[in-house]
């Protein structure tokens, strides 16, 4: 992935290694009205905290006396990595009272009465299943440029601003339509196929480098018993973190451009078919682990865990998610998907990652200084280095691995990187068009077809009336590629 760069415009060249939180679960989708309401509303006092004195030590002027109010997705990464890092802003400001820590699983339903009210937190983990839209968020100008985060001297060398501390494409991916940066996306995830080395091992078998292989190797697997794939198939929208690199990879990621854009007729590509045509063949011949299409994904998780299955697209949080039933000799490691054949535009390798767990201070927030104080001191090598030991991720600092003995799945994930160089690509559709990509692409097509119940012509054909729809829809906020 290359070392850091600076602040430059030229956002095409990184912008693919860019996307956003695969929120860490489930399928509902924040409602329109909640939005509107909460954009709306204009009650509430103004009763925000006046900013400090700027000094060397508190650039961005956090009032050392006000109070911090966090709230925390409590998901796959746990919330012990924010709690620690709350510590050290304590330690920062002592006039202050200690920081208000919530977590919660339901992010929309408990912070919907405060947007209302106009008193929302100071900064906001929002992720997982009730994850509030981002377009939408964005659109509706709920929060708060970080740009200044981004320009304040880093902790651990004030000579680098924070903005050259992160990892390529991180900083863009937390922009829409230009310059402010919206969103703090504070884990790196490495998106992929997972297996476990150990099976693999046992088959006396190498990761399949292209389809053919792949195919071979479930068959395989299928007479000892052993199905080749699973997925989360209540949610099959997990299904693309292997797919999309896949379709990028036979015809060029300008095709997964094109379907970012909303353009007529882009789901329509010769790569999308060809590689719709590959995933059905697993249906077809019997390779997905019988029941799949009824599990979530701990149920499809623990399945692959327990060897049932050897291969489940996922991203890298599946390893902290999943530890509770994987064996100690699993060897869990990732890899980009298979080539389909010798005539793929881009090499073995390619490969999705980008930022994960998105991290916003809204617009109305009464302390927005301290919650940009507090993402600041996260992305310290410190801070960095805690949460990748902790919930075993890369976090959005680049670095923060040195001296640290990774797992399997961890160093999969750093040679992984490694593999892909430039060959990273980075779908928005996730973070662009919520319901377009989760319900309808997700459930409704690419779901139906590896069910079994359309063919991948009819889900192509379904996907791209769902996507012609959307982009139509003068609702929702259209973005593109710059």
């Amino acid at each position: 992935m290359g070392s850091t760069s600076g602040h430059t415009n030229e956002g095409l060249g990184r912008r693919d290694v860019i996307k956003r939180s695969a929120a860490l679960g489930l399928i509902t989708v924040p409602t329109m009205s909640f939005l509107s309401a909460c954009a709306s509303s204009d009650s509430g006092t103004d009763d925000s905290v006046k900013k400090g004195k700027t000094s060397a030590k508190n650039p961005l002027g956090v009032n050392e006396t006000a109070a911090l109010d966090v709230v925390i997705f409590d998901g796959g990464f746990g919330q012990q990595y924010a709690i620690d890092a709350e510590k050290k802003y304590n330690a920062a400001f002592p006039k202050a009272p200690k920081v208000k820590h919530t977590a919660t699983q339901k992010i929309q339903s408990q912070l919907q009465p405060r947007f209302n009210g106009g008193t929302p937190p100071d900064l906001i983990d929002n992720s997982g299943a009730e994850q509030m839209d981002m377009g939408v968020l964005v659109g509706k100008k709920q929060l708060l440029d970080l740009t200044p985060l981004m320009d304040a001297p880093s902790i651990d060398d004030p000579s680098k601003k924070v903005r050259d501390t992160l990892r390529p494409g991180v900083l863009e991916m937390g922009q829409f339509d230009g310059d402010p940066v919206w969103i703090m996306y504070y884990a790196y995830t490495v998106y992929g196929v997972w297996y476990s080395q150990t099976a693999l091992d046992n088959l006396d078998a190498q990761y399949p480098e292209n389809w053919d292989d792949m195919l071979a190797l479930c068959e395989k697997a299928k007479k000892k018993g052993i199905a080749g794939w699973t997925y989360a198939g209540k949610y099959p929208y997990y299904l693309p973190f292997s797919l999309y690199p896949f379709i990028a990879k036979i015809g060029g990621r300008e095709v997964l451009d094109k379907i970012d854009n909303l353009e007529p007729n882009a789901w329509k590509d010769p790569a999308v078919k060809a590689a719709f045509e590959a995933y059905y063949e697993l249906y077809k011949k019997g390779y997905i682990l019988k029941g799949t299409p009824g599990m979530t994904h701990i149920q499809s998780q623990t399945a692959w865990t327990k060897g049932k299955a050897l291969f489940i697209p996922n991203g890298s949080w599946v390893e902290n998610e999943a530890a509770p039933t994987t064996p100690k000799d699993f060897k869990m490691m990732v890899s980009a998907p298979s080539s389909l054949d010798a005539s793929d535009k881009m090499p073995f390798g390619t490969i999705w990652a980008s930022g994960g767990e998105p991290f916003v201070v809204p617009a109305k927030a009464k302390n927005p200084e301290g919650g940009m104080e507090q993402l600041r001191i996260m992305l310290s090598e410190e801070s960095s280095k805690n949460f990748t030991k902790q919930v075993k991720s890369l976090s959005a600092f680049n670095g923060g691995t040195d001296g640290l003995t990774l797992s399997t799945a961890m160093q999969a994930g750093v040679d992984a990187l490694k593999k892909a160089g430039d060959n990273v690509v980075n779908p928005r559709l996730q973070d662009w068009y919520v319901k377009l990509q989760k319900e309808q692409i997700g459930v409704a097509g690419i779901g139906e077809m590896m069910a079994g119940r359309a063919t991948p012509a009819e889900a192509i054909q379904k996907i791209q009336a769902f996507a012609d729809a959307a982009a139509k829809d003068q609702s929702i906020k259209h973005y593109k590629h710059q």
